[in-house]
């Protein structure tokens, strides 16, 4: 990708995080109820001092530029239900767990579903058989319903893994593998149709008529036109690796940003909210060029489109 190109993506991502920006501070402020509407006890004068605090009875575009001014700054203010907390401070907290466990995820998908769908396309028989339905059969699994699987198997029975809460690597392989394990299906059958098609191709024939091993072959003439589509689809995974985070965390009680993402909706916590939606879509979009910069490098016919 030139770097002209590279710039105009870059432009495109800014814009796109101010769009969702703007839109998501209408949405929370539009929501009926408030983050004081719980607590019932408050006295009205004490209710209004604390609204009074939090710029909460400002003008609603004077609130907006408050909230653009502090995305300048990567300051989106203190938390309404956290007192005494900034929302930097709890995304600084809880981003790095909720990255380990995407990337984790990630990495579990990329090698598993790789390595899957181009053994499957090379053996055929059984092994592809096997691939396709077990990849179907984790595709069709909902997420919470592989979680309670996996924690009633591991945790329960087999007593290896932990099965909630935050401490360590042991505590993240059960989401990795949860969160892993339908993107690897993915990837494995994306993977498996490329690597058919060149398998089939008249270059693979004569390339075996050179008497070139199956490893060869497989490292020469097949393996980077099957990623062509694993790479094209590496930015929807690493959205479902985010989003389904959002699920994973509340399962296996991970203090991740998905919780608090969560959390923070059901409390009306409307700059927690706010913030994390704005980290999610920076995220989204940084997966989405790294996945268009992965794709021109492997096809450069794929410059033309990214």
């Amino acid at each position: 990708m030139s770097g002209g190109r590279l710039l105009r993506r870059c432009g495109a991502l800014l814009l796109t995080v101010l769009v969702v920006h703007a839109l998501a501070f209408l949405l929370v402020r539009g929501t009926r109820g408030g983050p004081f509407d719980e607590e019932r006890e408050l006295a009205p004068e004490v209710r209004a001092a604390l609204e009074e605090r939090f710029g909460l009875r400002r003008p609603l575009h004077e609130q907006y530029f408050t909230a653009l001014a502090g995305l300048a700054r990567c300051d989106f203010g203190p938390s309404l239900r956290y007192r005494d907390t900034s929302v930097r401070a709890i995304l600084a907290d809880s981003l790095p767990i909720s990255l380990a466990v995407g990337a984790g995820a990630l990495t579990i998908a990329l090698l598993l579903g790789v390595a899957a769908g181009l053994g499957a396309a090379q053996r055929g028989g059984f092994a592809e058989a096997l691939v396709l339905g077990g990849s179907t059969l984790l595709l069709a699994l909902p997420g919470f319903v592989l979680a309670g699987a996996a924690v009633l198997f591991f945790s329960f029975r087999l007593g290896w893994l932990p099965p909630a809460g935050f401490g360590g690597v042991r505590h993240l392989l059960l989401p990795w593998l949860c969160l892993g394990l339908p993107l690897a299906a993915q990837i494995a059958r994306l993977a498996h149709g490329g690597a058919r098609e060149v398998l089939a191709s008249a270059a693979v024939r004569a390339a075996r008529a050179r008497g070139l091993s199956r490893r060869a072959v497989l490292r020469h003439h097949v393996l980077r036109p099957a990623l062509v589509p694993v790479a094209a689809f590496f930015g929807p995974a690493a959205a479902a690796a985010l989003t389904g985070s959002l699920v994973i965390e509340q399962v296996f009680a991970l203090p991740g940003l998905g919780t608090h993402f969560v959390q923070a909706a059901l409390n009306r916590d409307f700059t927690l909210a706010l913030g994390a939606t704005v980290v999610f879509t920076a995220l989204l979009g940084l997966c989405t060029l790294l996945s268009d910069l992965m794709l021109a490098r492997l096809d450069p016919r794929a410059e033309a489109l990214t």
